[in-house]
């Protein structure tokens, strides 16, 4: 079942992968949407504004008894008809036979992804109940008998001349593949089905407890006649829509279209309360809370925070996974990061297997997230569930279980494969073709040679000479910069030397156990966090530098996390990640190292690359670009910079090397057209990527870590 499951979503990834015009309409839209949110949120904290929204958010899931009461106690006394769905089918069910005892025959939908959940135009088509989308986007998808594959722009994946010629089917005539021309189109086709209806279904993006009123905020005036016109008026709202008051939703209100489409405000912001009389009697207005997984959801002390969200879609709109595939791809109902989470409480964690999976982990949704959700630390978690559920696979539970756990054997393994690799290397550095079915592998990169000596058997031969040490430091080398550069660990001490820094290499560190815990492997990531812990703290360094963010992400995060509950662990864990820094950041930071490499570089035009982790997980990314340019070499900025590399550690290996592979190639084209001679970045991962695939793709321009540029001036 597992693997047929597999294979069925890796031929999606395929069909996805051919269509190029869909990864040319995605990007265009990543693009300008970058753009247009930094200028929308021009002069605002966002920061404080995410802030107030999970706080207000958090209150309303831990106080969400006394909210529903307030908000159904008020909604009542308004006029309106409050029903408490607990399930999808609950919510159906109220529908559908809303629709027969009032004779409808016809209903009209805005768009409402609570609807899309629940299926419920299925429910009412069973029921004989003609159910017209009148969002543009959702009556596009409705006829192409598809589902949308964005949360606020549902048909962002299809093209104007297949849009014209769905609309040619319904007219009967060939449709000018115009956008202007296939709105009106669009306009005289659903302007009749409002007044034919005898229902009208909207969603909400707020609730307001002390009014009992909702508010939509759409781009379109169909949701006003499809509120307004029909005499019934059915509002779906999932419990989590829910907020204190007028003020709070103002806050949701003030960020929402900001967040979502780089908007100052949208169309229509529409404020809905009670039932109001119409010309030829009572207007009903039934408003249905969905609960359908959202109490569960809640009490999840790993995946509650998703309930925050207030359903921008910006996870997606920088998500390089979703610009690759498309949300038909990367989601069920819901799309992208957050739809992953919402996917396994609304629908079942069978439907998410694949899409945990798919995530790459770059953060760029956590970075644009309006209400402060760590999506990813929530998918890390998901993916231990689905581990735990469906198994890692046979080969990783050895690596990780048998191997990886036993330093001794885990690095006696890895010295084997340095001589096993010499048929393939022929005494060069990388490795650019693998054999049999490893061969797909190196179609697109080289990869780089395990090295002959690791740096932990070469580091009683370096030398250091610091007379009186302004720190200790001890270098966490990662398995990247041991196994396969541990020239950057002699550069590391040769640019620590020169600034007074000793350097110790604790032996008994262990891999940081990131790839474990990417693989659902979380008791190996505790287990390795231990050995780490004791190893780099034995001998009471005033900081632990790092090469790899990753890795720092492991010791200042991860740890902490993974030992939290354990007495013995605990404290030394804390103590560990608060002197636990990213080598440039120590040297911006620490040491005020930029004035001191001023002018020693020889002139070149290097650009840089932020590290997904780097950037979005230890926060350092105008440190790097200061040593580089204090140096005296030209800093041009390529675009997209802080875009994913797609390397993912075992995404591009194992998980989903045809993925990475695309966002390689993004990554690629920034790097040449930057007119660069050296890209540098601070992550091993990142450089193994990158350097493999400019040496690749014969592109000249050369890939280093920005410790190998600094330490390039002492030679």
């Amino acid at each position: 079942m597992n693997k047929e499951r597999n294979r069925r979503y890796k031929e999606d990834i395929r069909r996805a992968l051919a269509t190029p015009k869909l990864q040319e309409a995605l990007h265009k839209f990543g693009d300008a949407y970058v753009v247009a949110r930094r200028n929308a949120f021009e002069g605002l904290d966002f920061e404080a504004l995410r802030s107030e929204i999970a706080a207000m958010k958090d209150d309303v899931r831990e106080n969400s008894v006394r909210y529903l009461a307030e908000f159904t106690r008020n909604a009542e006394a308004a006029g309106a008809t409050v029903f408490f769905a607990r399930t999808a089918e609950a919510a159906n069910a109220y529908i559908a036979e809303l629709a027969g005892r009032r004779g409808v025959k016809k209903a009209v939908k805005s768009k409402s992804m609570a609807s899309e959940e629940i299926h419920l135009n299925v429910a009412l088509e069973t029921a004989g109940v003609e159910t017209v989308e009148t969002d543009l986007g959702e009556w596009i998808i409705q006829l192409a008998g598809q589902r949308p594959s964005h949360m606020v722009m549902p048909a962002i994946h299809m093209f104007k001349e297949e849009v014209a010629e769905l609309f040619g089917k319904v007219t009967g005539r060939e449709e000018e593949a115009e956008i202007e021309h296939l709105v009106r189109v669009a306009r005289e086709q659903l302007r009749q089905a409002y007044l034919d209806a005898d229902m009208g279904i909207s969603g909400a993006n707020v609730a307001v407890a002390e009014t009992g009123g909702i508010c939509l905020v759409t781009n379109e005036g169909n949701a006003r006649l499809a509120t307004t016109l029909p005499k019934i008026h059915v509002a779906l709202v999932g419990i989590e829509k829910l907020v204190p008051t007028l003020e709070d939703a103002a806050k949701v209100v003030r960020v929402l279209p900001k967040n979502a489409t780089g908007q100052l405000l949208t169309s229509y912001v529409t404020w809905i309360r009670g039932a109001v009389p119409s010309g030829d009697g009572e207007k009903e207005l039934h408003i249905v809370l969905l609960d359908n997984g959202r109490s569960a959801l809640a009490e999840s002390p790993h995946c509650r925070d998703a309930l925050r969200c207030i359903k921008c879609g910006a996870c997606a709109n920088v998500c390089p996974v979703y610009q690759t595939v498309g949300g038909h791809v990367f989601g069920h109902v819901y799309i992208s990061a957050i739809g992953i989470i919402l996917t396994a409480f609304y629908h079942g964690l069978d439907k998410a297997a694949e899409l945990v999976r798919a995530c790459i982990g770059c953060r760029a949704c956590v970075a644009v997230c309006p209400s402060q959700i760590d999506l990813e630390s929530i998918i890390l978690h998901l993916r231990e569930t689905v581990g735990d559920e469906e198994g890692i696979g046979a080969g990783k539970s050895i690596v990780f279980r048998r191997v990886m756990r036993n330093r001794k054997l885990f690095h006696s393994l890895i010295r084997a494969a340095s001589l096993l690799q010499k048929p393939v290397t022929r005494g060069a550095g990388t490795i650019r073709h693998l054999p049999l079915f490893f061969s797909s592998l190196t179609e697109w990169r080289a990869l780089p040679a395990v090295a002959d000596t690791p740096l932990r058997d070469m580091w009683k031969e370096i030398p250091q000479e610091v007379e009186k040490p302004r720190y200790r430091v001890a270098l966490f080398g990662g398995c990247a910069n041991d196994f396969l550069y541990p020239g950057l660990g002699r550069d590391l001490v040769k640019v620590l030397n020169r600034l007074g820094v000793e350097v110790s290499y604790p032996m008994k560190q262990n891999c940081c156990g990131i790839p474990a815990l990417y693989s659902g492997d979380k008791e190996t990531a505790v287990e390795l966090a231990e050995q780490n812990v004791a190893a780099m703290l034995e001998g009471n360094p005033d900081y632990v530098v790092t090469t790899c963010p990753t890795c720092t992400m492991a010791l200042q995060r991860d740890f902490v996390d993974h030992l939290k509950d354990n007495p013995v662990w605990a404290e030394q864990a804390e103590r560990l990640a608060a002197i636990t820094v990213d080598i440039s950041g120590f040297l911006v930071n620490q040491l005020g190292a930029g004035e001191i490499f001023k002018g020693l570089a020889s002139p070149e035009k290097v650009t840089y690359h932020d590290s997904c982790h780097l950037k979005r997980g230890a926060g350092v990314w105008r440190e790097p670009r200061q040593l580089l340019a204090a140096s005296g070499r030209e800093l041009v900025e390529m675009d997209h910079a802080d875009r994913c590399c797609g390397f993912g550690g075992s995404y591009s290996f194992t998980s989903h090397p045809d993925i990475a592979r695309s966002i390689l190639a993004d990554k690629l084209a920034d790097i040449e057209k930057s007119g660069a001679a050296c890209v540098a970045m601070d992550c091993p991962g990142c450089m193994l990527q990158i350097r493999g695939g400019l040496e690749k793709q014969g592109i000249a321009v050369r890939a280093a870590h920005t410790v190998e540029l600094l330490a390039e001036m002492f030679d």
